[in-house]
């Protein structure tokens, strides 16, 4: 008997798994994101690939991707979504507009304890919603499995090049939200003649290799660090460095990537030999906590400090990178920073150094952004609602349940109750 009740309910949570209802939700914050999770065309191979799940696509006027475009890829599109029980988005659901009782993936900016957004958090806690972060999809070893962080590299380093024809009137590109895709931001790039300077390149994950690809698609050539700290160029060149480039042990030791993660303390800044020789610097690079500064305020006040144009794509307010004084937005993506009075100032002043900020870069590239997030997404996120997550993947970033916070994110509940 105990052995036919057990399989039952097997039985009756398989067929709700393979029934399950996906629904792909309206955006609704402001300014207007034009994002998706899923293609039309990336939501027809989700389907083909398993052909149990319904999918619904909730109307949207602003979508990158028409209503008319998934009718036609074979998807209703509706106007109410309620009797879905996942639901997939990019930014923060308006409070008003969540439904109790649901799977939610968006990126809900809580789990640095964003002040901000602490009603959301607890109207989802209230709302009995399973909220899955975007931020917290990740492997075992905490390396996140999806993300917009390539695209905000490509755009990142399109609109630092912009920014210099700007400030030297030496030429005119266009904004990155007016051209449709990657390829002809290239297209673009390789317009424009640049004086031989020197561009440096922080990072090593996604957001460093899509402001990579940029550099190579205008083949730009890389040098090393050797190279770059020494030698003179007859042409524009670029190094792209890492964590050990531009820290260095107190004690001298050389160790490793994994000991400057684990030890970040021991470690302090050696960014400024680059600093005297960049003109052009693009900041891809992770900033954890306890990780020394790139360069201070004091060291961009130093008359060895070269570096003329930041496009700082990590976009940390007043932390690693000393000229960021605020996120710049897509409308106005460009400020001035005055060393000596640690100001902000016109980027067309002679002393400035140019601040390129943008906070949501990927937004400027709505189409390849969405189509790239939906490849991740369907590889590494929906298997697992149908191998009764095998590896993990939900229930890592499964942030809350059943009206309470997870173990995982339990470190959250003082920010909940409004004590953080």
């Amino acid at each position: 008997m105990c052995i036919f009740i057990k399989w039952n309910i097997f039985e009756q949570n398989l067929v709700h798994i393979e029934n399950m209802k996906f629904g792909i939700i309206k955006e609704r914050k402001n300014p207007p994101d034009r994002r998706v999770v899923f293609s039309p065309e990336k939501l027809k191979e989700f389907q083909k690939t398993f052909t149990k799940a319904t999918i619904k696509v909730e109307s949207s006027n602003i979508r990158v991707f028409s209503d008319e475009a998934y009718k036609k890829a074979g998807f209703e599109v509706v106007h109410d979504i309620s009797d879905c029980d996942v639901l997939l988005g990019v930014k923060e659901v308006p409070i008003e507009a969540l439904i109790p009782n649901k799977k939610y993936f968006f990126f809900s900016h809580t789990i640095k304890k964003q002040p901000y957004n602490r009603k959301l958090l607890q109207a989802i806690l209230e709302k009995n919603i399973e909220l899955y972060d975007h931020e917290t999809i990740v492997k075992e070893n905490g390396a996140r499995l999806i993300g917009f962080g390539r695209y905000a590299g490509i755009v990142g380093a399109y609109n630092g090049f912009r920014a210099w024809g700007l400030k030297y009137d030496t030429f005119q590109l266009p904004k990155a939200e007016t051209i449709s895709d990657q390829q002809m931001l290239i297209s673009e790039l390789n317009k424009i003649k640049l004086p031989n300077i020197k561009i440096l390149l922080t990072g090593s994950g996604k957001v460093a290799n899509g402001a990579k690809e940029m550099l190579d698609g205008m083949q730009l050539k890389q040098v090393s660090v050797e190279a770059y700290l020494n030698d003179t160029f007859n042409e524009p060149v670029y190094c792209m460095i890492d964590v050990l480039d531009y820290n260095i042990r107190k004690d001298g030791q050389v160790i490793g990537n994994t000991d400057f993660y684990n030890h970040p303390e021991a470690y302090e800044s050696n960014f400024m030999r680059f600093a005297k020789v960049t003109d052009y610097f693009i900041a891809g690079h992770f900033f954890g906590d306890g990780s020394p500064y790139l360069f201070t305020r004091e060291d961009a006040k130093s008359t060895d400090f070269n570096i003329k144009l930041v496009a700082d794509i990590s976009c940390d307010i007043d932390g690693p990178v000393a000229s960021t004084l605020r996120a710049s937005t897509i409308a106005d993506p460009i400020y001035g920073y005055n060393s000596q009075t640690e100001s902000e100032v016109n980027f067309k002043d002679e002393d400035a150094i140019v601040v390129m900020a943008v906070d949501n870069l990927p937004c400027e590239l709505p189409k390849d952004a969405s189509e790239g997030f939906g490849e991740l997404f369907l590889e590494n996120v929906i298997p697992s609602f149908f191998n009764n997550d095998a590896d993990g993947v939900l229930e890592r970033a499964k942030m809350t349940e059943n009206g309470k916070l997870t173990e995982h994110f339990s470190y959250l509940q003082e920010y909940v109750n409004g004590n953080e």
